[in-house]
């Protein structure tokens, strides 16, 4: 049995069927901020913001006592502490976070080889084998927060579900520190009165049109007649959403244990601090990287951005993709989203690296749609004249300007070698 509280959290408090429901998504709460709050105990119970705090700095995590304000992470810091004055800011510390991610990770990879790691605090558990040692998947689920606590002194949330779409939705329902499980038999009364947000895919333009359309629950969506679906949104988009509305999601946990990237960087002759220079300068490395991705028949799930400063510190920003992808103008996409906390007026960058992690075969894992039909039907028709007559013929308007003069690029490892 589960109980909803007064807000729209949603947790299991009792016996439940759960013997169709292999899948966990474990997500911590709050995890930046609650690693700082490990290091600074006497804050516990104050608004929390962790991030940069000049210039354009924006919100990296909140504490739930922040998030009460209204603050969210990408927010800028700015709005934040306009919403929260008496909040505390720390600073990013990269190196306790990807620390303290490998202590939960291997609390995960005790139970189950089958953990699909999506970034530093969350993942999809295959508990399909682990019955036998370490009881059903809700028994496990209440075991995995126990220990993540009394290991490390964190809290988790934990899904439970059929498939990985609905175990993620649950997991965001229980937080935080629950966990809630969604018997297979149940997964359509659970989906359909949640907001046509929860669905995957639906953001703010997509959710306008379904507005329009009177389309506001999961459940509206999943009545619509499929042809007028596909009028409002396009075909593909259309038979997304209507898998997704009954719970349909094919894809298993992959592992992808192999810590293998391919990306690109520049070194340049003089120090870059014309945003649209950075901008230009990423688009170049995301259109190679693509190209080596696509070349070697693998798509990424997580983008990394590296910047190094004219004082030689050097940081980096990850991303995690929904989907994986080999798509330049994704990859283009996700990097630029960090440039506002990266590069503050007034910032000397003397090296910018873009790579993709998390690597995977082309086609694996059964994606439920591909949100880069189009970019990459483009870019894979730019590789065939490349092939033909040689590169440079095709490129992107933005790059036909000579950037910034750069003096090395160096390539980091394909894999295998």
């Amino acid at each position: 049995m589960s109980k909803q509280d007064g807000s729209s959290r949603q947790v299991t408090t009792g016996p439940v069927d759960d013997s169709g429901s292999p899948i966990l998504h474990v997500d911590m709460d709050a995890f930046f901020a609650s690693v700082e709050l490990l290091k600074h105990p006497e804050l516990r119970g104050k608004p929390v913001i962790v991030g940069g705090r000049s210039g354009r700095g924006v919100v990296s995590a909140a504490s739930y006592e922040a998030r009460r304000f209204g603050v969210n992470s990408a927010m800028p810091m700015s709005r934040a502490l306009m919403l929260c004055p008496n909040a505390v800011v720390l600073p990013v510390d990269g190196k306790a976070y990807s620390a303290m991610s490998k202590r939960v990770m291997a609390i995960f990879e005790q139970i189950t080889p089958l953990v699909e790691k999506l970034s530093i605090d969350e993942a999809f558990l295959d508990v399909s084998g682990a019955r036998r040692l370490h009881g059903s998947p809700a028994e496990i689920g209440w075991m995995l927060r126990r220990r993540v606590h009394e290991e490390t002194g964190l809290t988790c949330s934990v899904g439970v579900a059929a498939t990985k779409f609905v175990a993620k939705v649950a997991s965001g329902r229980a937080k935080p520190d629950g966990l809630l499980v969604v018997p297979a038999a149940d997964t359509v009364a659970f989906l359909h009165p949640l907001p046509v947000s929860a669905l995957w895919g639906v953001g703010a333009v997509t959710e306008q049109s379904l507005a329009r359309l009177g389309l506001r629950t999961v459940g509206d969506v999943a009545a619509m007649p499929p042809a007028a679906l596909e009028r409002a949104v396009g075909p593909a988009l259309a038979s997304r959403l209507l898998r997704l509305a009954v719970g349909d999601d094919p894809r298993a946990v992959t592992t992808g244990r192999e810590e293998k990237s391919i990306g690109h960087e520049s070194t340049f002759s003089h120090d870059l601090t014309d945003p649209a220079e950075v901008r230009r300068e990423l688009l170049r490395l995301a259109e190679n990287v693509g190209v080596r991705l696509r070349k070697a028949g693998l798509t990424g799930r997580t983008v990394v951005l590296k910047f190094r400063y004219g004082d030689f510190r050097t940081v980096t920003r990850s991303r995690t993709l929904a989907e994986p992808t080999d798509v330049a103008r994704r990859i283009y996409d996700e990097a630029v989203q960090a440039l506002p906390e990266l590069m503050p007026e007034g910032t000397r960058v003397r090296l910018i690296g873009v790579r993709a992690e998390g690597l995977g075969e082309s086609g694996a894992g059964l994606a439920l749609w591909d949100p880069d039909e189009e970019w990459r039907g483009a870019e894979r028709a730019i590789d065939e004249v490349h092939a033909r007559f040689g590169t440079g013929l095709v490129r992107p308007a933005a790059l036909v300007r000579r950037g910034a003069d750069r003096v090395s690029t160096s390539k980091r490892k394909d894999p295998g070698t």
